[in-house]
């Protein structure tokens, strides 16, 4: 069997056994949510979950990174399964903003103008960068480092719809895929992708 195949088993079962469990990786906690479904599996690279995610990603080549970085302050509302987190406290993530795509412009040999890309992603950060997420968001919404990389990337094809660069005229400047990670410590990061359309 490889190497790949018994992690995934490996992280399968623990998966199963903090389910079945009823803990959290911070310990047993009291008010825990519902497990992970049973798709979950299947989902995890962007499976058929409600029928308009992409089977998988597809093969793009080419990709440009933005690097930047906010500090935000945000709580868990307290709540137990996230331990000592759960209260007010800082954060300072690095972001990554990474740009694929099949082919190269035309005209240019880029996957999107570096220049436009990087403007995006400090006007889309912007609105995070020194706030309190609890402000940002409410205080229903537990602002993990999962759900910002979501919220960022909407922001992006927000943006990137705004800005014309899916779509000018027959000739698209940017058509491809989008990852944001975003880097609490060189230890712990979280990411989220999909179509920039």
């Amino acid at each position: 069997m490889m190497i790949g195949a018994q992690y995934l088993i490996h992280v399968i079962s623990l998966m199963i056994l903090l389910c079945s469990a009823n803990a959290s990786i911070f310990g047993v906690a009291n008010a825990r949510p519902k497990c992970f479904p049973s798709s979950l599996i299947s989902q995890l690279r962007g499976g058929d979950g409600d029928g308009d995610a992409p089977t998988s990603r597809p093969y793009l080549p080419y990709t440009l990174a933005i690097r930047d970085s906010i500090m935000i302050a945000h709580s868990f509302h307290n709540n137990p399964n996230f331990g000592p987190a759960g209260g007010l406290h800082g954060a300072t993530y690095t972001v990554d903003v990474e740009f694929a795509s099949k082919d190269l412009h035309p005209e240019c040999n880029w996957v999107i103008d570096i220049g436009a890309a990087s403007e995006m992603v400090a006007d889309v950060l912007k609105q995070f960068n020194y706030k309190n997420l609890d402000d940002v968001f409410g205080d229903e919404v537990m602002t993990t480092t999962e759900f910002m990389c979501k919220a960022v990337f909407d922001g992006i094809v927000k943006k990137l719809k705004e800005k014309q660069m899916i779509n000018e005229g027959d000739e698209k400047l940017f058509e491809g895929w989008i990852k944001v990670t975003l880097w609490e410590s060189h230890k712990a990061w979280a990411s989220f992708e999909g179509p920039a359309s």
